[in-house]
C-alpha cells in the first residue's frame, strides 16, 4: 500500500465522459493503492449522475473513500498534493501552481485523451517546463500498446464480470430492478448509448424488420429524443417502452459506473459513445460499436481509423472489413441498418477476438504505470537535487 496523496483537476466539457475517467481513476487510485485522493471538480452535478450518493451542493465531501471539492473561483489555498494529474489539459488555478512551485514536491502529469494514432508513442511521457514557474509538466497518454499509459482496470474487473455471466439469479435481478423479465435466448440484446446520430432510423428499420427479435436498451442521454421521435414519442424517460415489428426499445436511467458495467454484461451488442463507456465496452468482451467525439476539424475520423487498424489486425479479413463498413456508417451518420446486417453475421468471430482483445490489453493497466511513472520522476528530480 502506498500513503502518498493525489489532486485530480477535472473541468467537466463533454457531459459525462471527463468526469467519468477521473471518478473511476480517483476511486482506483484510492481504493487499491492506498492514495489519499482529492477529486476537484467544476460540476458536481455530472459526478452527481456517475455517484448517487454524492451531493452536488456540497463543496466538500467524502464519496466511496475519495474526498470530492467543488472546483470553484477563488480557488482555495490548500497544500498541494505529491501526484498532481491535470486530466485532459484542464489548466490548473494559479495560485495551486504557485504553491506547487514553492514546495518543489509534487509530480505533475497531464492525463491525456485517449488515441490509438502511432504519434502519442512518441509524446508519451514527455516533459513541458512550465514558461515562468520552476515546473515541469509529464504528458501521460493513455492507450492500446505497450509504448503509452495503457487503459484503467480495476484489478477485480474481470472476475467480477465472469461471475456475475454466468449467475443467472443476479441476470435475472438486473432486469428486473428495471421492471423487465430475463429475455429469452434468441433474443438479440443491445445497449445503445450515443450522440445525436441521424442513422438511428435506418438502424430500427432494419432490427424491426428482421427475422430475430431485438431489445434495444436506451440509456438516458443525448440520442434519446431521436429513439422516441422514430416511434412518434415527444417525451421519452425512463421506463418507457416502445415496439415495432421484431424491435422492443426500452428506456433505461443513466445508471452509476458499475450498473453500466453490468448492463454491459448482459448485452450481446454494445453501442458506446466518447472513451470511458468505448474501454468499458472493451472490458465486457463483446462485440461492439463505437460512436467516436465528432470534431469541427473532422480529426476524430483519423483517430477512428487508426482504433480500427489496430482492433481489426488480428481479426478475418471479411469479419474486419464488415466491422470498419459499420463503425463508418454509424458514425458518418448513414447507412448502419445496410451495414448492420453484415456485421451481425460476423458476430461470433468478433465476440471471440473480442475476449482475446480484453485479456491482452488487461497487461498494461494505466493506474500502476501512472504510479510507477510518477515515482521515476520522484527519483529523477530527488538525484538531481543531491547532485547540485
Amino acid at each position: 500500500m502506498r500513503s502518498e496523496s493525489c489532486d485530480i483537476f477535472c473541468n467537466v466539457i463533454d457531459n459525462y465522459g471527463d468526469i467519468g475517467v477521473c471518478w473511476r481513476l480517483a476511486r482506483q487510485l484510492a481504493h487499491e493503492h492506498g492514495l489519499a485522493v482529492r477529486l476537484w471538480v467544476d460540476d458536481l452535478g455530472s459526478l452527481a449522475k456517475l455517484c448517487p450518493e454524492a451531493d452536488a451542493a456540497r463543496d466538500v465531501q467524502q464519496c466511496r473513500g475519495v474526498e470530492v471539492r467543488h472546483w470553484i473561483k477563488p480557488f482555495p489555498e490548500v497544500q498541494p498534493a505529491k501526484l498532481v494529474i491535470e486530466a485532459f489539459a484542464c489548466k490548473l488555478p494559479q495560485s495551486y501552481l504557485e504553491a506547487m512551485a514553492a514546495q518543489q514536491r509534487s509530480v505533475w502529469i497531464n492525463l491525456e485523451y485517449l488515441s490509438a494514432e502511432d504519434w502519442v508513442h512518441g509524446c508519451h511521457g514527455l516533459p513541458s517546463p512550465h514558461p515562468n514557474l520552476p515546473l515541469t509538466r509529464y504528458f501521460f497518454f493513455p492507450g492500446f500498446t505497450s509504448q503509452t499509459g495503457g487503459l484503467l482496470l480495476e484489478c477485480d474487473l474481470f472476475a467480477r464480470r465472469d461471475a456475475f455471466q454466468n449467475d443467472a439469479a443476479r441476470q435475472q435481478a438486473f432486469w428486473q430492478s428495471f421492471g423487465m423479465d430475463m429475455p429469452s435466448a434468441e433474443t438479440l440484446k443491445i445497449s445503445l448509448f450515443g450522440y445525436e446520430n441521424d442513422a438511428l432510423a435506418g438502424l430500427f428499420d432494419v432490427w424491426a424488420s428482421g427475422a430475430q427479435p431485438v431489445l434495444c436498451l436506451v440509456p438516458e442521454g443525448r440520442i434519446l429524443p431521436q429513439a422516441g421521435q422514430y416511434f412518434g414519442a415527444t417525451a421519452p424517460r425512463a421506463g418507457s417502452s416502445y415496439a415495432r415489428g421484431n424491435l422492443q426499445v426500452r428506456v433505461l436511467p443513466f445508471v452509476e459506473q458499475e450498473r453500466y458495467d453490468e448492463l454491459l454484461w448482459v448485452c450481446d451488442v454494445n453501442y458506446v459513445r466518447g472513451e470511458d463507456s468505448c474501454v468499458r465496452a472493451q472490458w465486457a468482451a463483446k462485440p461492439f460499436v463505437w460512436q467516436i467525439y465528432p470534431q469541427h476539424d473532422a480529426v476524430h475520423w483519423d483517430k477512428l481509423q487508426a482504433f480500427l487498424n489496430l482492433y481489426c489486425a488480428p481479426i478475418g479479413a471479411a469479419a474486419g472489413q464488415a466491422m470498419q463498413e459499420l463503425w463508418r456508417a454509424w458514425n458518418s451518420g448513414g447507412g448502419a441498418g445496410q451495414a448492420w446486417s453484415v456485421f451481425i453475421e460476423m458476430r461470433g468471430e468478433l465476440e471471440l477476438h473480442a475476449q482475446q482483445w480484453a485479456r491482452q490489453l488487461a497487461a498494461n493497466n494505466l493506474a500502476l504505470n501512472l504510479l510507477d511513472f510518477s515515482q521515476k520522476i520522484g527519483r529523477m528530480r530527488a538525484l538531481k537535487i543531491e547532485g547540485q
